[in-house]
């Protein structure tokens, strides 16, 4: 059996909303939106490449919180991981600064507005389940 690497993502909450990332790369995701993240490098824990790459890809600096339940298959020999976060107080606003090219803030009524990528569905859902089992 073949080693997986895991990516990781990052269910970004700001007054209860989500943050999802509008790919600008490679042509074939394009258009669809996500959590923004990426792979776990060696050497490091998951939550340290979420704090990379939310760094790399938004210009900010993230606090992660808690793993979503959960692991989703993406082509081998990748699997997702999603973990909620927060901004810290001193973080600049997100920006899509590497792979998307629009931001936007999610009420959990907007949450289906738009078209998230296949493999991000799942960790989505979930993520929204959690939204409704967490008091405000």
């Amino acid at each position: 059996m073949s080693e997986r690497i895991v990516v990781v993502a990052a269910a970004l909450l700001d007054a209860g909303r989500l943050l999802a990332a509008r790919r600008s790369a490679p042509p074939e995701l394009a258009g669809r939106w996500e959590l923004p993240g990426g792979k776990v490098e060696p050497g490091e824990t998951p939550e340290q490449a979420l704090v990379r790459e939310l760094r790399e890809e938004l210009g900010v600096e993230p606090q992660t919180l808690t793993r979503v339940p959960g692991e989703w298959p993406l082509r081998p020999p990748y699997v997702l991981q999603v973990w909620t976060a927060r901004l810290h107080p001193a973080s600049p606003q997100p920006k899509p600064l590497q792979d998307h090219d629009e931001l936007r803030w999610l009420t959990p009524e907007e949450l289906w507005h738009v078209p998230w990528l296949d493999q991000d569905v799942p960790a989505v859902r979930e993520v929204a389940a959690g939204w409704t089992r967490q008091p405000d």
